[in-house]
Formats: C-alpha cells, structure tokens, sequence
C-alpha cells in the first residue's frame, strides 16, 4: 500500500513559471490544475505535497537559451550572466509575491501562505498546503535593506542570498562539472550586513547557490542553522553546486538542514541532465547523508518547475514512486515522517523561533 506521509518541500519555482505566461489568469491555473509545468494543486494533492518554500527567482535577460545543451559532455563550464540591480529585480519579484497571495486569497482555504512553524504544523494537520515565501538570490534587497523589511511584512520568512550569478552581497557558483563549490571570492560587506540582519528578524539563510567562501562566510557570522534548501553531496555528484563532507559537516553541528535537491545533474555522478535516472542514485544521496549529518537534518527540495528530474517522479503528482522507493529500501514509517516533513518544520521553529 502505497504510503501517504505528506511531503513538505525545501524548494520550488512555479511562481516563475506562473509570472513567465504573463497572464492574467496564472493563479487559476495553479488552483485548478494544467497541463504544464511540474507544479499545480490538483498534482500536489494526489502526490501527497504538502507544502514548502515556494521560490520568487528573477531572471537573467543574458541567460543562455540553451543551459541544457550546455550541460552536457564529460565536463562543462557555463558562463555566469551578469549582475542585475535591485531596480530591475524588484517588479518582478513583487509580481510573483503577488501571484503567491494571489493563489492564497482565491484558494478558498486550501492554500496559505504560513509566517511561522505553527501555521505549518496547523496546514498539515488539516490538509491545507502551506507555502513559505522565499527568494532565490537577494537581487531585490536594496543596499539600504529597506525592500527587505517590506517582503518580510508580506511574508517573506527564507533568502537565498545569491543565485548563481553575482550580486552585491556575494557570488554563487556556477554551473561546472566537475568542480569542488570553492569557485571564488565570499560574501561582500553588504553580504555580512544582509546575514546579520536576517538573522536579527529571524529570516532563514539559504546556502544553495552560494560558493564555498561565502558558505564559510555565513557559517563565521550566523547564529542560526545552516540551511541548503535544495543541494546534494558533493562526493556522490562533483558538481560546483553540491556540498562537501567539511560542508555537511557543518550543517551538522549547527542542526541544520540539507533539502535533497532531484535535478538530476545534481544527482548523477557524471553530471549530466537525464530524466532516465534511478532513484537508486537520489537514495545513493541520502544514505551518504545519512552518514554525514544523521537522520535529524534531511528532507527534500525538489527543485520541481525549475529542473529535469528522474522520470520516476517526473512531477510532484509521482512524489508517492518516491515514498516507495525508500520503504522497499527499509527505511521505516518514523523516519520517512522526519525525512518528508518533521525535520523541516522543526529547523524552521528553530530558525524562526515559533
């Protein structure tokens, strides 16, 4: 019998892929459900989604069309685009919030937007899916921190302070294979500004995307847990965007949290992006996280709506395939409850304080 241990979820796109069809009926379709994408509520539902950190990601007008043709060979090295400033990310990251409150108020009750762990545990309890607000890369943070007070009153409770290309708080990593994280230069001073304010109003600190120095970086200065909502381990998969044992080991002594992220160039040991995965190779992840870090600090960021991932879960309606997958391997009902959503919730009240 197939198990029905809801998932909460460290990462997904489908605001940008709503904001992307410049449409304005974009929250209807999520509501009642399309043939498009990865992410609607009509899937989440049957695949047991309960909810999770639902990305704002402004992006790139330089951004190659063809990332996915790029990331192919034995090895590869896409270049970064360039800076945005805050002017330009700004529209469109209140787009996309709004199309977030948006799904909220014509939900009719069966999606909230949650501001601590309490409104989480409460949708769970009851069925509702329960979404945080977080953005991938500070792009719309303002020097002056201003716009951050004013997403946090919307609900903005999750930052990850860089994507992939640079901005003025600090440097992601780029998409290279194979490749240790250690890419270049950490956090800038309104990078460590950014962490310490975050962590005066309790916001979570994403480390996914962020290099090796700004990783250290945030590990110095934070006071909370460290966090990557969305990554995976570098030993199994040498990619610049997955997280050394030196790395899980931190998250470990600070209890923190790793999200397994299911883009399968992130997965596969060779790097490539091929939907005909296993998810031998996603367990092959967790086992050795399992060593690293222990049962308390894993769940999973799919990255749905915003990666290629095995064809076994395809979309978040086939999230069961992957519950399955991880009973027929032994893992029991307690631990499939922390790894699906219990150690999520209490990172979250550890790092929010409620």
């Amino acid at each position: 019998m197939r198990s029905t241990i809801p998932i909460f979820d460290g990462h997904n796109d489908v605001l940008l892929r709503l904001f992307d069809k410049h449409s304005a009926r974009v929250e209807r379709l999520f509501l009642e459900g399309e043939n498009d994408g990865q992410l609607d509520l009509p899937r989440a539902r049957q695949g047991g989604f309960a909810g999770g950190m639902f990305a704002i990601f402004v992006s790139s007008e330089d951004a190659p069309d063809d990332l996915d043709d790029l990331m192919r060979g034995e090895s590869y090295d896409v270049a970064l685009p360039r800076m945005i400033s805050a002017e330009r990310a700004l529209p469109a990251t209140l787009a996309m919030a709004a199309i977030l409150l948006r799904i909220e108020r014509q939900s009719a009750g069966r999606f909230k937007i949650c501001r601590n762990a309490k409104e989480i545990r409460s949708c769970l309890a009851s069925g509702v899916i329960g979404a945080v607000m977080h953005i991938e890369g500070a792009e719309p943070i303002d020097a002056d921190l201003n716009s951050l007070d004013v997403l946090q009153a919307a609900g903005l409770r999750s930052i990850g302070l860089v994507w992939s290309r640079p901005n003025i708080f600090g440097h992601g990593v780029p998409f290279r294979f194979p490749s240790t994280p250690d890419t270049g230069p950490g956090l800038t001073d309104l990078g460590k500004e950014l962490v310490k304010a975050c962590n005066e109003r309790r916001i979570l600190i994403d480390l996914s995307h962020l290099n090796e120095q700004g990783f250290w970086d945030v590990a110095r200065l934070s006071n909370a847990p460290l966090i990557a909502t969305h990554s995976n381990a570098y030993a199994i998969c040498p990619h610049a965007r997955n997280l050394t044992d030196a790395q899980l080991s931190a998250v470990r002594d600070s209890g923190g949290m790793i999200g397994i992220n299911f883009a399968t160039c992130f997965l596969r040991p060779d790097g490539q992006i091929d939907t005909n995965t296993g998810l031998d190779i996603l367990i092959r992840h967790l086992d050795h996280l399992i060593q690293q870090v222990g049962v308390n600090c894993i769940g999973f960021g799919s990255d749905f709506d915003g990666a290629k991932v095995p064809e076994a879960i395809r979309d978040v309606s086939g999230l069961g395939n992957l519950r399955d997958a991880l009973s027929a391997r032994g893992f029991s009902d307690a631990l499939l409850r922390q790894f699906c959503h219990e150690n999520w919730i209490n990172v979250l009240e550890r790092t929010w304080g409620s």
